[in-house]
């Protein structure tokens, strides 16, 4: 069932100033402008979406409408903005998964993230924690590890589903450690936490904002957050590269994205409108107090970005054999 928001324009005092060609033609007056989300309503992405196109409508005097697009691990959304025309009026959310992970993930997939969408800009990225179970014997990586090896194929680990952040930490930690270890996908990352408290599973890889109130209620136990940093939220909890894993960060990301031909004009005033509305102070602390750190920057920054990120996921796929079909 599709949800949609609107978000009605504020007062034009808080209208960015606009160049003379979009003060002309970009964005018309009264026209809508729909923004596609590739996940479930209620979600972090979902979420995101309704804050940052919130504070952008405000920012343009127009109005946004957030249209989700949900299923085949973000392909059916991404690739609806994909489709449409290329003249503004249809935005979207492009994250981790559909972008950088899904090419090689699906045998068949009707885009190509790279060549299909047009970056407009980053608008996060966050680390996932390592966890187990608060009595679990685990105290250190290390100790998880020495435990997988002696027992290989044997040692679990729970994601929200295949090709997303938690899945690809698990197989990169599979792969970093030596060790088989076996991937038991769930229909939500809360739902494969839950089974972590219960035994179910060895270990998770979640979402730092997902996992915090768990650490924080003792009901799970954090040996290592995937930054390349430590956390100011976590100073104690060690980074997977302290922890011996030289090179080991994950993030997961999600931006700004519109389909490909999008005119250049238009893409500048969007990066610029977007950069401005992440300055927001109330969007601002609600990325920052889930330990995400800030996106930003031009769209040559988030294309770098997928450019790093895609052939990377794509090794890991491949070493691992994994597939969604």
């Amino acid at each position: 069932m599709k949800r949609r928001t609107f978000v009605q324009a504020a007062a034009a005092a808080a209208v960015l100033p606009l160049p003379a060609w979009a003060q002309e033609k970009y964005p018309e007056k009264g026209k809508v402008i729909t923004w596609i989300c590739p996940y479930a309503a209620g979600g972090n992405a979902d979420i995101r979406s309704r804050q940052l196109s919130s504070a952008m409508a405000k920012i343009m005097g127009s109005t946004i409408i957030v249209d989700n697009k949900p299923g085949a691990g973000g392909n059916i959304g991404t690739e609806a903005i994909v489709r449409a025309k290329p003249d503004g009026y249809t935005l979207g959310l492009g994250n981790f998964a559909p972008m950088a992970v899904n090419k090689s993930l699906f045998k068949k997939i009707n885009f190509d993230p790279l060549t299909d969408l047009t970056p407009i800009m980053l608008i996060e990225k966050g680390p996932l924690i390592l966890m187990v179970r608060a009595d679990s014997p685990h105290k250190t990586v290390k100790d998880l590890v020495a435990a997988a090896k002696k027992t290989p194929g044997k040692t679990t680990y729970a994601s929200g589903g295949i090709g997303g952040t938690h899945h690809m930490s698990g197989a990169l930690f599979s792969n970093s450690a030596g060790v088989e270890m076996i991937h038991v996908p769930y229909k939500s990352g809360s739902a494969g936490a839950t089974d972590l408290m219960g035994g179910q599973v060895d270990f998770m890889f979640e979402q730092m904002y997902a996992a915090m109130p768990s650490i924080k209620g003792g009901k799970l136990r954090a040996l290592a957050i995937t930054s390349a940093k430590r956390s100011p939220l976590l100073p104690d909890l060690p980074t997977m590269i302290e922890s011996g894993f030289p090179g080991f960060e994950v993030q997961n990301w999600q931006g700004l994205v519109g389909p490909k031909g999008m005119p250049a004009d238009i893409v500048k005033y969007l990066n610029d409108v977007a950069n401005k509305a992440l300055q927001d102070p109330d969007l601002k602390e609600k990325i920052l107090s889930q330990g995400n750190e800030l996106g930003g920057g031009s769209p040559q920054d988030f294309v770098a970005l997928v450019k790093a990120e895609e052939p990377r996921w794509a090794k890991v796929v491949k070493d691992n054999k994994i597939t969604a079909d």
